[in-house]
């Protein structure tokens, strides 16, 4: 009989504790942005390092990482 009465209290202290927790913000309510979108990668014409077509600095058919690298030319 003790054992159903300590049962019956934790479940009270558990079903109060439960009520009294906030509720977490829904996480599919926010507004989900797209990805973005993949970009083309270019070389490097002097060192050879990868980058973004949008990043790169363009000189007569030739891509450059830095404007160093611009100055230095192909190698």
């Amino acid at each position: 009989m003790k054992y159903l009465i300590v049962l019956a209290v934790i479940a009270v202290v558990y079903a109060l504790w439960r009520s009294q927790r906030q509720v977490p913000p829904n996480r599919g309510s926010a507004p989900r942005q797209n990805p973005a979108q993949p970009q083309d990668m270019v070389c490097c014409a002097h060192c050879g390092v990868h980058l973004p077509k949008g990043e790169a600095l363009h000189q007569g058919g030739h891509s450059y990482c830095s404007r160093a690298h611009q100055d230095l030319g192909p190698p």
